[in-house]
């Protein structure tokens, strides 16, 4: 597998915010990132996303306004799938099992045998997306959080084939991407989103069973020291980004009704609320 100091070339395939995100953090360490996603929109408003994030940063003197333009010049964007070739490629896309089977077979069938390929899954367990890649033991699990450009944790899942150096590699790119990697047992939710299903899933039932509206559940949740209360923390992660993930930990612990999705989110996600990235979710947003 490929060493740490053999990363160079990055890829990325998904261009919604986790996506971005990541090239953005990529293309910042000095790695030649190509974005890729099925439509041209979705990468138009990636580069939109990253010209403000660095934008932001100059302004408050993080970096110069040559680094902004390097790490510009560093992204390249296409809709062409036969352009993901990288030593190491992250997966960013819907949360389906299915789907990202498809995706990392057609990347092994394209890149060399040591090319580490990762997904930021958020749940759905390494060794069944890896199940059907030839060479599973350079497949691993690379969890970031939104948003990705400031949130410094990275879960690194191993699967029951992920290779050490496969994961100590990944570990070692997380640090130069300025973040702190934990190693993670391949579990639905791994970590994170194990411990957090319960804030989100919680909230929702006693939105349910109208004790309180969705901004007092927020405010006393904050005022209890949460930075965010539930319902504004879904909107921004996304309504049905986190419906899907809470989907999947349900199926994965048999059903478990602890785990149970919310009628209320999944009405939510129906009607296209999915949060601040289409400005109305549990809150509405001004564009």
């Amino acid at each position: 597998m490929k060493r740490f100091d053999e990363i160079d070339q990055a890829a990325v395939t998904g261009a919604g915010t986790m996506g971005a995100g990541v090239a953005q953090l990529f293309a910042m360490a000095g790695h030649p990132t190509v974005l890729y996603d099925l439509e041209q929109e979705m990468l138009d408003k990636a580069l939109q996303k990253v010209d403000k994030n660095l934008q932001g940063a100059v302004d408050r003197d993080k970096i110069s306004e040559e680094g902004k333009q390097q790490t510009i010049d560093n992204i390249t964007t296409t809709t062409d799938f036969s352009q993901l070739k990288a030593d190491v490629i992250l997966e960013a896309v819907v949360e389906k099992l299915e789907v990202k089977q498809e995706i990392f077979q057609k990347l092994a069938d394209q890149n060399e045998t040591n090319t580490i390929l990762a997904s930021n899954t958020s749940s759905i367990p390494i060794t069944k997306i890896a199940s059907s890649i030839p060479n599973p033991e350079r497949f691993a699990g690379m969890h970031f959080f939104n948003p990705a450009h400031i949130m410094k944790l990275v879960e690194v899942i191993s699967g029951a084939a992920t290779g050490h150096q496969t994961a100590d590699t990944l570990k070692s790119l997380a640090k130069q991407l300025n973040k702190f990697p934990v190693d993670a047992k391949d579990s639905p939710g791994f970590i994170v989103n194990r411990v957090a299903r319960n804030y989100y899933v919680e909230g929702l039932k006693v939105l349910e069973e109208n004790v309180a509206d969705h901004a007092a559940i927020d405010r006393l949740m904050q005022a209890s020291g949460f930075r965010m209360g539930p319902f504004k923390l879904m909107d921004l992660i996304g309504v049905d980004t986190n419906f899907s993930v809470t989907s999947s930990m349900f199926a994965s612990f048999h059903y478990d009704p602890k785990f149970r999705p919310s009628r209320i989110q999944e009405q939510k996600v129906n009607a296209g609320h999915h949060g601040r990235k289409s400005g109305k979710g549990f809150y509405d947003y001004d564009e």
